[in-house]
Order: structure tokens, then sequence, then C-alpha cells
């Protein structure tokens, strides 16, 4: 009897156990076929994310954007003792190290007390852009600032001033030679387009080739034109607004204008004004309102191709000016909307003229900034062309002289850019050609 309730008792003892490891097993299978589902889902939701938002936004190639050239030389230099460095302080600095990494773990820029407070105001990063090239003129990473709803209506004191207020430049194109650096000269960032070597100085002036001859090529337009400048309206304000061409963003546009004509480019100016031309206006359409307008264009100029949309920025002129040779210049941003599935190409024309102002003109260029609808239109009319971007020039204290430099200079880089193309084009077109008679023979 003792033996039989002594097997019983091993029998209860090992179903017992069987049930609790079979329990156990149960689990562990569960478990592993419930993080099976979950990485798939996972790497399914990743690849949509991939397919669906072009943007860099949400990703690390924002991130890496912040990044300067000098960052990865640093590193070299680490393990290479005898690389050549730049002048200057190292980018390992305590300083800089410190606000980098507290910047990167807070998402809180020391440097700007408003970041602090961005996340738990709601509204107050709403407008935060994300930076893709980074720039000499930015070394805070500050960000453009927008003005939402400025003052589109008429108002009396649009009027401009008496006789302290510059005048529209005549839309004449100037005959004054442009100044051509000798090879190997050194350019003179006070005066756009010279180049001394010792007492020498050469001018040429630039013969257009047939392609641009009677041709429009470039637009300029302003899809908020009434955006302007507290110096050419001699009064003070957080968001100047004019009607006149001669205190606001155009002025700027007819400035860049000129020298794209004077160097054989030709241009296409809109200074439309929608408040006065479109009936029931809302300047939450402002971009509807200048796509209508391009598009008009582009139907009536085939060879148009290169698309600014000049606005200007709403920060001080502390934030908005840098010094070069003792001429004072007009910062720009240059902003790309993420919400063009090609905006990529975009950014690449924008680096072609930021990458030349960081080269002969250092400081300029407050860097290239992505927005997505969350942060504006997030289009910009960027479709319509591959080198079609939107470039903020100055702030709202840019003085007439300030930013006469900055939007001739622009002309030139974007002149200069599209000989290039057009170079580039033409040998294309000749090696095409002679592959073509080649074969012909062959």
């Amino acid at each position: 009897m003792k033996r039989n309730g002594f097997q019983l008792w091993n029998i209860g003892k090992w179903r017992t156990k069987m049930l609790h490891m079979l329990s156990m097993g149960r689990t562990f299978l569960l478990l592993t076929l419930g993080s099976l589902i979950f990485f798939v889902l996972l790497g399914l939701g990743g690849m949509a994310e991939h397919r669906m938002n072009s943007s860099t936004v949400s990703s690390m190639k924002g991130f890496a954007g912040s990044l300067s050239s000098r960052f990865f030389m640093d590193m070299l230099g680490m393990e290479l003792p005898h690389l050549d460095k730049e002048k200057g302080g190292s980018t390992f600095s305590g300083e800089k190290m410190t606000t980098f990494v507290f910047q990167m773990l807070t998402s809180v820029n020391p440097r700007d007390p408003k970041s602090l407070l961005a996340k738990e105001m709601p509204g107050m990063g709403s407008n935060d852009p994300v930076l893709l090239r980074s720039a000499a003129g930015n070394q805070n990473l500050d960000p453009p600032e927008d003005f939402h709803l400025p003052p589109e209506t008429d108002d009396k004191s649009d009027k401009p001033a008496d006789t302290d207020q510059p005048k529209a430049p005549d839309k004449t194109p100037v005959k004054t030679p442009v100044k051509e650096p000798e090879p190997g000269g050194k350019k003179e960032p006070g005066n756009p387009g010279t180049a001394t070597e010792g007492t020498k100085e050469q001018t040429k002036t630039p013969t257009p080739p047939a392609t641009a001859t009677g041709k429009k090529v470039v637009m300029i337009y302003h899809s908020h034109p009434r955006e302007a400048y507290n110096p050419l309206l001699s009064k003070t304000s957080s968001n100047p607004s004019s009607k006149s061409p001669s205190q606001n963003v155009m002025l700027v546009g007819e400035y860049m204008a000129q020298k794209l004509e004077k160097l054989g480019v030709g241009t296409v100016h809109s200074e439309k004004d929608y408040s006065t031309t479109v009936s029931e206006y809302n300047y939450n359409f402002s971009y509807k309102y200048s796509r209508q307008t391009v598009k008009e264009a582009l139907a009536q100029n085939n060879g148009l191709e290169y698309l600014i949309d000049i606005h200007r920025d709403s920060q001080r002129h502390a934030k908005t000016t840098t010094v070069i040779n003792g001429a004072s210049y007009a910062q720009v941003f240059f902003i790309i909307g993420h919400e063009n599935k090609n905006w990529r190409k975009n950014e690449a024309f924008a680096s072609s003229i930021h990458e030349q102002l960081e080269k002969s003109y250092p400081g300029i260029s407050r860097g290239i900034w992505g927005k997505t609808s969350a942060q504006g239109n997030g289009e910009y009319n960027q479709s319509l062309s591959d080198n079609s971007i939107l470039i903020e020039v100055g702030g709202i204290d840019s003085t007439n002289e300030e930013l006469k430099r900055t939007a001739e200079l622009l002309g030139q880089i974007i002149a200069d850019l599209y000989y290039k193309d057009q170079k580039a084009e033409k040998a294309s077109a000749e090696k095409s050609v002679s592959a073509t008679k080649a074969d012909a023979k062959s």
C-alpha cells in the first residue's frame, strides 16, 4: 500500500513538473511569436515611412546636417597628427562639445532660451525647420524666423518718406563693365566682381551666349511682397510692411534682376502685390497666388528654369548682418520645402549657391533649412522646377546698401551657375553629335 502511494506521489510530482514546463514553454512560445510579430511590423512600418516620407526632419540626416565639415576634419586630426588643420579653435573645445551634447540630449539650445519653453508651450516650436547645410554665418544654428500674418491692408504709413528714402532703382540695365579677377588674383568681398593682384585690375564685359540673348531664363517673384525693412520705412516695427516696391522685398528682387540682366541673363521680375490685385485676398493663400503667377510666366517663357522667391527674415540686425572687409552685407537663408517629393534636386541648386558663398564670402549664408507643412507651406512652388528655391535676404533692420550688396552678389552667382550649366549642356550635345557621327561611319 505504501509502495503504491509512493508511486502515485511520484507520478503526481512529475505531472506537476510537466504541466509547469508546458506552461513555461507556452509562455516562451507566445513571447517569441509576439516579438517576431512586433519586429516584422516595425520593419514594415519603417519601409512604409521611408517610401511615404522623403523629408529629413524626423531622421538622423537632419541632425547630421548640423555638423560642419570642420568637425570631421578634427576627428581625422585626432588619428593623423600631421594632417593640416585650419586656423582657429578646435571643434572639440569644452564649450562647443558641452553645448553640442546638451542640445543633442535635451533638444534645448543653451544659446536660445526660447527652445527651453518650445516643447512645453503649444505652437511655440511649430515653426522650427531642420538644418540641412550648416554655414559659417550661423555658428549658433539659429533657424529662420517667420512673422506669420503681417498687416497686408492699405495704410497711409506705407507712403514713401521724403528725401531720406532710397528710390527704386532705375530699370534700365547698368552699362558699367563687370570687373573680373586676373588669374591667381584675390577677390575683394567688399566689391563683388572685383579682383585685385598688386596694382593690376582687369575689367571684362561678359558676352552672353546665343542661348541667353532675348531669352528669359530666371524668374524672381515674391509670395509675401509686402515684407519690408525698417530703415527703408524710417520707422521701427517688429514686422514692417509696405506696398511700396522701394521699401519691401521687391527692391531686393529688382537689384538682383538688374545684375542678372547686366550679365546677359534674361530675367523676369514679378512685382505683383496680391493684397491689392486679388479679390477677397487671404494671407494664408499667399503661395497659391504666387504659384499662379509663376505658372503664367512659365507658359509665356519656354526657357524659364530658375525660379527665385525672395523673402526676408524677421530677426533683428545683429542676427541678419555680417561684415566682410569693412562692407556690411545682409545675410541669407535658403528654404527647401519637403512636401515636394523631389526636394533633393531643389536642395542641390540651393547648395551650389550656398557653397559658392561659403567659399568666396563666408558669413553671408546662414545655411539651408528644410520645412514641412508643419512649419509653413511646405512646398513653396518648388515642384514647378528643379531650380526653384526660396531665399530670405536680410532681416527687418537691413539697410538699402546691405540689401543691394547681397542681391547683386546672388545675381552674380546665379549667372555663373547658368553659364556653367549652358557650357555643360553644349559639351554634352557636342559629345552626342560626335558619337552619332562615329556610329554612322562604322
